[in-house]
C-alpha cells in the first residue's frame, strides 16, 4: 500500500502531499481562489525548494484547492503594501515570484500543473513554468497584468512566446482576455483537456507514470530544451551529444537495453 504524507507550510496556505514517488503541492487559499499572500509565497518556495533536492520524489504535481489553480497576487495585500510602503511594493517579484518560476522550470524531474478554475497572472506564469498542463474545460486562463496597469512577470515574457509564438503572446499579454480551457488548448497551452473536476486525478495519473520513468533522462531533456532557443544548431548538437553520453552512462539505460533484448518491460530507478 502506498503511504501518504502531508506537510503544511506557512499557516496551511500551502500543503505538500507525498504519495510514493509523487509529490503534490497545493496552494490552499480556496476562499480567495488561491491568490498569493506573503505566507503562501514563502510556503510555495519552501515546498518547491525541498522537492528539488529530494531524490525520492520523481514527479511533482502543482495545483490549487477548492476548484481553482491560482488567481495570482492577492490584490488586497498588494493594496495595503502600496499604501504602507510603495517603494517596496514590488520587491516580491524578485524575492518570491521569480525564484518560484525558476524552481519550477529547472527542477530535475517532471512537474505537472493541474488546473481548475482561475489561472491568472502569476498563476499562469507558474503553470507555464511546469512541463505539462492538465486543464479543465471550465478553467479560465489570463495574463491579467495589463488590466491592472502592470506589465507581465513570473516568467511570462519568456514562457508565453515559446508556448504560443510571439504574435499570440503579444495578444494575450496586451489584451489580457481570458481563455477558456478549450481556447487555451487551441493555442497550444494545454497538454490534456479534461472535464471539470478531473484535472488533479488526471495529472496524478500522469505523474505516477512519469515517476516510474527514466528521471535522469527527463532532467537532461528539460535542460536541453531550456537553452535550445539561445543556442545555434551546432551548439545544440554538441549539447545533445554530451547529454546523451551522460544519459547513456546511467543504470536506467543499461536496464532498458537489456530489457529490450529480453523482450521485457524495464524497471527504471531514475539514475
Amino acid at each position: 500500500m502506498t503511504t501518504t504524507e502531508v506537510t503544511t507550510h506557512s499557516d496551511d496556505t500551502v500543503l505538500l502531499e507525498r504519495h510514493g514517488a509523487v509529490a503534490t503541492v497545493i496552494i490552499n487559499r480556496p476562499k480567495r481562489r488561491n491568490a498569493l499572500t506573503a505566507p503562501a509565497r514563502v510556503g510555495l518556495r519552501a515546498a518547491l525548494t525541498a522537492l528539488a533536492v529530494d531524490t525520492s520524489v520523481r514527479a511533482v504535481v502543482l495545483t490549487g484547492a477548492g476548484g481553482h489553480f491560482c488567481a495570482g497576487q492577492d490584490l488586497a495585500e498588494h493594496a495595503a503594501v502600496l499604501q504602507a510602503d510603495p517603494s517596496h511594493a514590488f520587491d516580491t517579484v524578485e524575492a518570491d515570484y521569480s525564484p518560484t518560476v525558476r524552481l519550477l522550470s529547472t527542477m530535475a524531474k517532471p512537474v505537472i500543473a493541474a488546473i481548475e478554475g482561475s489561472c491568472v497572472g502569476a498563476g499562469l506564469g507558474f503553470a507555464l513554468a511546469c512541463d505539462l498542463r492538465v486543464v479543465s474545460t471550465a478553467a479560465s486562463l489570463s495574463t491579467a497584468f495589463s488590466s491592472i496597469g502592470l506589465t507581465c512577470d513570473s516568467g511570462l515574457a519568456h514562457s508565453l512566446p515559446r508556448a504560443v509564438g510571439d504574435a499570440k503572446a503579444r495578444e494575450l499579454i496586451l489584451l489580457a482576455r481570458p481563455l477558456s480551457g478549450a481556447q487555451a488548448d487551441a493555442v497550444g497551452l494545454v497538454t490534456s483537456l479534461v472535464d471539470p473536476g478531473a484535472a488533479l486525478a488526471t495529472a496524478t495519473e500522469l505523474a505516477i507514470s512519469l515517476a516510474a520513468g527514466p528521471t535522469h533522462a527527463y532532467a537532461e531533456s528539460k535542460q536541453l530544451l531550456a537553452g535550445a532557443f539561445s543556442r545555434t544548431l551546432d551548439e545544440n548538437l554538441a549539447e545533445e551529444a554530451r547529454a546523451q553520453a551522460r544519459a547513456g552512462a546511467t543504470s536506467d539505460h543499461a536496464t532498458a537495453v537489456r530489457s529490450f533484448l529480453a523482450k521485457a518491460t524495464p524497471t527504471f530507478i531514475g539514475r
